[in-house]
């Protein structure tokens, strides 16, 4: 589904991504983990065509990402997205389907598959100048899956969540992985990266360390997090 080759992303003298190469397969749910200041946004905004390589290619489902008709297939929720205040979480959606395209019957059918898959019934006719900062990504997330993607990705989709809508979070990404949706994410909440995703890859200063099943790179009694800090520490 994802394929990076050789990615080279340098700004100036900066060089932010260096050099690397990992792809992640259909279905999959797949974590890019890092530090701040690793890359991780850059790849993201490079497989969105929000910025270009400098050297290397990337693609999706066989389609270089700079071509806009791979876009098609990707929902994308932003770490810090915004819905107008004055707007409805249902006519945030409905206007999120016009920008798709989605004709209006078809719309409406998955916007209400939608309010129902992130729990939000009952909700979505409030102005979103109501709603807590759980219920905004809930709504980010919705949004993300407006057009039926075959690919997500979600960048820190619990930012700012409380413990309960982590773990509805968590159920609701393992429902869509079960599916067959195919997930990318970044998060810096390595045990639910754990618990949800079956890959990941750990960079650092814009270098890929190590990519893996979640199985491989957690083991001999390691945690996630005890192999990410002793990567990134060196």
């Amino acid at each position: 589904m994802i394929e990076l080759k050789n990615v080279i992303k340098r700004y100036g003298s900066l060089t932010a991504v260096d050099d690397v190469s990992f792809s992640v397969m259909a279905g999959e749910c797949f974590a890019l983990l890092g530090p701040n200041g690793a890359g991780k946004t850059t790849i993201v905004k490079m497989l969105l065509d929000f910025t270009r390589p400098t050297a290397g290619s990337l693609s999706i489902g066989g389609i270089p990402s700079f071509r806009a008709e791979c876009r098609s297939a990707i929902g994308y929720l932003a770490e810090n997205h915004h819905i107008p205040p004055y707007l409805t979480g249902w006519q945030y959606l409905l206007r999120c389907a016009e920008l798709l395209d989605v004709c209006r019957s078809d719309a409406v059918d998955q916007c209400r598959r939608i309010v129902e898959l992130i729990g939000m019934q009952g909700r979505e006719n409030t102005t979103a100048g109501t709603y807590s900062k759980g219920m905004m990504q809930r709504f980010g997330l919705g949004a993300a899956l407006v057009g039926e993607p075959k690919l997500l990705i979600l960048d820190e989709p619990t930012s700012g969540l409380d413990p309960i809508g982590i773990r509805e979070t968590r159920q609701l990404l393992e429902s869509l992985k079960e599916q067959g949706m195919t997930i990318f994410l970044n998060s810096h909440l390595l045990s639910e990266v754990e618990k949800i995703c079956d890959t990941a890859a750990i960079i650092n200063r814009g270098t890929l360390l190590v990519k893996d099943s979640i199985s491989a790179i957690a083991k001999d009694g390691d945690t996630l997090e005890d192999v990410f800090v002793r990567l990134v520490k060196g």
